[in-house]
């Protein structure tokens, strides 16, 4: 699908007609937006502005050329792109074309509200952009606010994460897979905003930049330096949280084996006695006997033994008190 961005009649009109490149001049066209193009679509702009169109490898590349790049008839940058998918995101890459005559063209392969975004406010206050310089900033300066709203988000999720850890006594794998997903979304999300950092450095560097946008870049890169450094914090935070999870779970192993291992304790000195006195020797207290009046005949050496198991586990336990273990 193709968006025509026509100046005509002081304001912005939407056309999906390929045929108008045959029509108007680069006066009357600002910006052509691109979503899952056809071929027929892509030969169409190309012969307009008379620029090839990257391919979906050259968009995806991650060399600095890549990302921004300027030759004597355009200038090519290539930005990835946060698309939510329920409750993570993926990331698209999108490639843009701003000819040596002003015009944008933007290709794509998913929606996005950031076009969206920028659509309204090109709806709304057109004369604040007359060249596709001034709407091509416009897209990075949506996008960057919308890489905040992300980077705030994960923050309130790495604090709600914080809490949680804290407050509870025993850790489940769910809370490794929360933290582990959340570390993966930081660093996507802080690649993606380095993404934006190179782009806005080869702007900056740039000398066909209309002189009423280099102040908006200035102020641009302190707001992507300060993400960088917010996303860093949230990283080096689900560190922490990560370690402390470990933590619990080492503690909470630590006190089962400590069962265990008291449990053997206890039992060890009755195990001795049972075994000494099931050795198939001739032990005297077997013939520990006492006969009552009525004839009965009591076993004192079993009594004895039995005794002597009772006695030591006590004792066990009593010395595993004094010494505060358990």
């Amino acid at each position: 699908m193709i968006t025509i961005y026509l100046k005509q009649y002081n304001k912005i009109i939407r056309n999906a007609d390929p045929k108008l490149f045959d029509e108007l001049g680069y006066d009357d066209i600002l910006w052509i937006d691109m979503l899952l193009p056809t071929i027929k679509e892509q030969k169409a702009v190309e012969n307009f502005i008379e620029v090839s169109l990257q391919t979906r490898q050259q968009v995806e590349e991650i060399e600095s050329t890549s990302k921004y790049s300027e030759n004597e008839n355009a200038i090519i940058s290539n930005s990835n792109f946060f698309v939510p998918t329920g409750d993570s995101f993926i990331v698209e890459p999108v490639s843009f074309i701003i000819s040596s005559e002003g015009v944008l063209v933007s290709v794509r392969s998913a929606e996005s509200r950031t076009f969206r975004e920028t659509e309204k406010r090109l709806q709304m206050n057109y004369r604040s952009y007359s060249t596709g310089y001034h709407l091509f900033i416009t897209l990075l300066e949506v996008r960057i606010d919308y890489d905040a709203d992300m980077v705030e988000l994960i923050a309130k999720q790495v604090a709600s994460l914080s809490r949680a850890v804290t407050s509870e006594d025993a850790i489940d794998k769910e809370v490794l897979h929360r933290i582990s997903a959340l570390q993966e979304s930081t660093m996507l999300l802080r690649e993606n905003i380095f993404d934006r950092q190179r782009v806005l450095s080869g702007i900056l560097r740039s000398e066909r930049f209309p002189n009423d946008i280099y102040p908006r870049l200035q102020l641009m890169i302190k707001d992507v330096n300060s993400l960088i450094n917010h996303a860093d914090f949230s990283f080096q935070r689900l560190d922490y949280i990560q370690d402390a999870a470990l933590g619990l779970i080492n503690i909470e192993q630590n006190e089962i084996v400590k069962i265990f291992s008291v449990a053997a304790v206890i039992f060890m000195p009755a195990t001795l006695i049972a075994s000494i006195y099931g050795m198939n020797f001739n032990i005297p207290e077997l013939n520990w006997t006492l006969e009552l009046s009525s004839g009965t005949i009591i076993p004192l050496g079993y009594l004895f033994a039995i005794f002597m198991m009772l006695f030591c586990s006590a004792m066990t336990i009593w010395f595993f008190k004094y010494k505060k273990w358990l």
